[in-house]
């Protein structure tokens, strides 16, 4: 069985109010897909690992990650596109033959550990579509456009998604195939599993599995990271 990772790494990243893409921060020392990067290789479970980056920023990723960071390793850089959704599809396009599974995880979650990836996986082999999630700790409301009140949902239910998802091969495929004729637009691909049907699991994972989009988010990172 063999499984491939597809990094998205192609976002702007606006709010992070930077000149240059938030993935080649720095974060302690070393780029913030560095990190991403380096989970997924301690992980020791991918036969492939694709790198979706921004038009024009290949020759960067290789400076400024690969050359210093990982010279001995071999990624499959890809251009993004004009969405996430269209990035991930990019990467998809180039699965080696004999790829069994796929790993999303965003270049911008740099704190996933290698243990993670791998509980995703068993999962994702049992039931073919495993989520990192995290239960929600607030109360949560649904407000309508005149911002009143609609529901207040039972927050029990609720959890808040991450990356890694990971995916059967031919589910992804077929989705985002759909998807794209179609013009679904989704904020994750676990939400393009299910409009079409498709049954996706849970992972119980960590708050500190953050998401770097905001300058607080990147302190945030710095304090978990030498913390550890």
């Amino acid at each position: 069985m063999s499984v491939a990772v597809i990094i998205p790494a192609a976002g702007l990243g606006r709010r992070m109010k930077e000149t240059i893409n938030k993935q080649y921060l720095q974060l302690c020392g070393k780029p913030v897909v560095a990190h991403t990067l380096s989970a997924c290789l301690a992980a020791n479970c991918f036969t492939q690992i694709i790198v979706v980056v921004t038009p024009g920023e290949e020759e960067l990723f290789r400076r400024d990650v690969v050359l210093p960071w990982f010279p001995a390793q071999t990624f499959t850089i890809v251009k993004g596109g004009r969405e996430r959704q269209d990035s991930v599809r990019n990467g998809l396009a180039v699965l080696k033959d004999g790829i069994d599974f796929v790993c999303i995880h965003d270049g911008a979650r740099p704190l996933a550990q290698a243990m993670l990836l791998q509980q995703c996986l068993v999962k994702a082999k049992e039931c073919g579509a495993a989520i990192a999630a995290v239960p929600v700790k607030d109360t949560i409301k649904v407000v309508d456009e005149a911002g009143q009140v609609v529901v207040t949902p039972i927050r029990s239910q609720l959890w808040a998604v991450q990356t890694p998802q990971i995916f059967r091969r031919e589910w992804v495929e077929d989705v985002h195939h759909r998807a794209a004729e179609e013009q679904i637009q989704a904020t994750d691909d676990a939400s393009l599993l299910e409009q079409y049907g498709f049954p996706v699991s849970i992972v119980k994972s960590n708050y500190e599995n953050i998401k770097v989009t905001t300058p607080e988010d990147l302190m945030l990172a710095e304090a978990i990271l030498r913390r550890r």
